[in-house]
């Protein structure tokens, strides 16, 4: 989805919130930690005023939270929480590889299988970062296939929130070589003729992906 233009500095706290939102997505910054907007400051070349206009626009979003002092937090939540938004990211990913499977073009499978090769180089030469990346465009990938902007952004919401505490499950090589197999039978049900069959290999995917989450976040 583009990001609204406007003036340099919206242009650059727009640009802080999608590499924030990357960043935590990706696993390299954990639930709980705290941001300093001095450091971010430094780090983008800019003055303390986009990083903060970027750090509230994550704060209303959920994404971060308000620390006890000064500053902001990436969120963290209670097992029964995280639960909670594993159940509901489960039924919007399930919706996701229905559409997708109803309304697959060339162009969209493309992007699919492009992505699913990534995962597969990055996991041949353990690059976990660049894995996670990858396995996230794999997702996004799937949401723009639904053809549905809305269902888009209400997944993709859900793929923000969760991101740090996914991340965790990937530890080893053996560990992303396991996802890029388990993406092989996950594609092969979206590509299939059949939306329910797509929906039951998105329920599978997403109950096996909040086990091993809720295993590597006790």
């Amino acid at each position: 989805m583009d990001r609204p233009t406007g003036t340099p500095r919206e242009s650059s706290s727009h640009r802080i919130e999608s590499e924030l939102l990357d960043d935590i997505a990706a696993g390299q910054l954990e639930p709980g930690e705290r941001l300093d907007e001095v450091k971010l400051a430094d780090r983008f070349g800019v003055s303390r005023t986009p990083v903060r206009e970027a750090l509230n626009r994550l704060t209303a979003q959920g994404v971060l939270v308000a620390g006890e002092k000064r500053g902001v937090r990436v969120a963290t939540y209670s097992r029964e929480k995280l639960a909670q938004m594993f159940e509901a990211m489960q039924e919007i990913e399930s919706i996701c590889a229905r559409l997708a499977n109803q309304r697959l073009t060339l162009l969209a499978r493309s992007e699919i299988e492009a992505a699913q090769a990534e995962c597969a180089a990055a996991a041949a030469e353990n690059n976990r970062l660049r894995y996670i990346k990858a396995n996230e465009a794999l997702h996004m990938a799937i949401y723009r296939a639904t053809e549905n902007p809305f269902i888009y952004e209400l997944a993709s919401d859900f793929r923000r929130k969760t991101g740090p505490f996914r991340a965790k499950k990937l530890q080893t090589q053996q560990d992303l070589v396991n996802s890029v197999d388990n993406h092989v039978d996950l594609l092969a049900k979206i590509f299939s003729g059949d939306s329910q069959t797509a929906v039951d290999g998105m329920r599978k995917h997403m109950t096996e992906s909040f086990m091993q989450v809720l295993a590597v976040n006790g």
